[in-house]
């Protein structure tokens, strides 16, 4: 694997052709990665897979046109053809004005955040298979548990770096490891899945196999037997792991591309009250060893903690240089750059801040409701904001979660969605996006 500085020499050098070539500006990206995959099932290897990958993206400009080009191939009869194959298909694309580097007065430089995002240790396949191996073995320990789907545990490292025409060099590396375990619960019909998971940058920093398998043992248990929900105008409480999903349709709605499209149900939301007094979303890119942090986007700019939503008003878009300079706007630093195409926008650490009651009191007057821990299907209409899943997860009633129900379905409209939601004050930072136990009141719910 190359260092960081190798990585963003390459960068570099790829914009420096470039511009000899012709480009009167360009901006190349360099990602290096390696992963090593260990699964087991019922006690037994299945599988070890490893894998490594170098690849360089170009995009340049000439005039108000632009192309992009990648490449995995790294010779230099490659890198040489690819640089004048991107100028000339630039030449012939059509002019866009929006389109262009981000501007040279706002880009990085100096020293970049210490995030510590690089573990330092070696991992083994077998210290892989002896983690997914007590994972597994824990959850089929569950009483109830009948079959396993497996287990898998991963460790992977890599370097991403960008380099511009216009002043900027930037590279860092990451460090990331999973585990996973996958079980059933029942027999035949009646047989119900479920799963444990988690990831870090650090290794030190997992949840023990044993609590992963346990827990999804416990999860697919608690499935069996599932009721059905009588339809109706109720509250609908969401488990932190699929509550995540109602953020990232506000960033979708929020993004540059849509708003500049108008494409967005939230179009005309900005500076207005969008959730309920109180609801706070951050975005915090500099989030030690978070698994979305990074010391600058993906068109060097720096980045800094945002408060997307501070209490209950909408506060900022998500904003590329394009998608900016259509709006009439400053770039945000939320660009995001693959090896190939133009950038796009992404959040780095998302979280919705805890709010001030326990779970057990968000419940607590609820007479008739659902715990959802399952979202199915993407009936969403980004437009409109018209929202429409299938779920499961479990009753509530007289103000506890009781028995399990499974096949049903949840509806409402995001804008009045997130009107009324309330987060409990359990927020835990395991995944890229982080809410606590959501409750959002007046959804429609049908039965299957």
């Amino acid at each position: 694997m190359l260092t960081p500085e190798q990585a963003q020499d390459r960068a570099a050098d790829l914009v420096r052709r470039a511009v000899a070539a012709g480009a009167d500006a360009a901006d190349a990206v360099f990602a290096a990665h390696a992963s090593t995959e260990v699964s087991v099932r019922l006690g037994t290897l299945e599988d070890v897979g490893r894998s490594e990958s170098e690849d360089l993206g170009l995009r340049v400009f000439v005039g108000h046109r632009s192309a992009s080009v990648s490449t995995s191939e790294l010779s230099a009869d490659t890198l040489a053809a690819l640089v004048d194959r991107a100028v000339a298909m630039a030449r012939e694309a059509p002019e866009d004005r929006f389109a262009g580097l981000a501007p040279a007065e706002r880009l990085m430089h100096g020293a970049p955040p210490a995030l510590d995002l690089a573990d330092r240790g070696d991992v083994t396949a077998a210290d892989l298979r002896e983690a997914a191996q007590a994972a597994e073995d824990a959850a089929r320990a569950v009483p109830g548990v009948t079959n396993s789907e497996g287990a898998g545990a991963s460790a992977s490292s890599s370097v991403w770096a960008l380099a511009t025409s216009h002043g900027f060099a930037g590279a860092y590396a990451t460090t990331g490891y999973g585990l996973s375990a996958s079980v059933i619960a029942g027999e035949g019909g009646a047989m119900q899945r479920d799963y444990g998971f988690h990831s870090a940058r650090h290794r030190a920093h997992l949840d023990a196999p044993d609590a992963i398998g346990r827990l999804a043992g416990e999860r697919a248990v608690a499935r069996l037997g599932p009721a059905r929900v009588a339809s109706g105008t109720m509250p609908v409480v969401f488990d932190p792991r699929v509550g995540a999903s109602l953020i990232g349709h506000l960033t979708s709605a929020i993004s540059g591309q849509a708003i500049a499209r108008r494409t967005s149900f939230l179009l005309d939301a900005l500076g207005t009250r969008v959730f309920a007094p109180g609801v706070t979303i951050r975005d915090d890119p500099h989030r030690p060893h978070g698994l979305r942090s990074r010391p600058f986007d993906g068109e060097g700019l720096p980045v800094s903690p945002i408060a997307l939503v501070e209490d209950g008003m909408l506060e900022s878009w998500l904003l590329d240089s394009a998608s900016a300079r259509q709006l009439g706007l400053e770039p945000t630093g939320h660009a995001a750059r693959g090896i190939a195409g133009a950038p796009g926008v992404s959040t780095s650490n998302l979280y919705m801040e805890p709010g001030k009651v326990p779970v057990a009191t968000l419940l607590s007057d609820i007479a008739s409701g659902v715990y959802v821990t399952e979202l199915i299907g993407q009936g969403v209409n980004p437009v409109t904001g018209d929202y429409s899943r299938g779920a499961a997860g479990f009753l509530i009633e007289n103000g506890a979660i009781t028995r399990p129900v499974a096949e049903f379905t949840i509806a409402g409209n995001l804008t009045a969605m997130f009107a009324a939601l309330t987060p409990a004050n359990d927020l835990e930072f395991r995944h890229g996006v982080n809410v606590p136990t959501l409750r959002v009141e007046g959804m429609t719910v049908a039965g299957g």
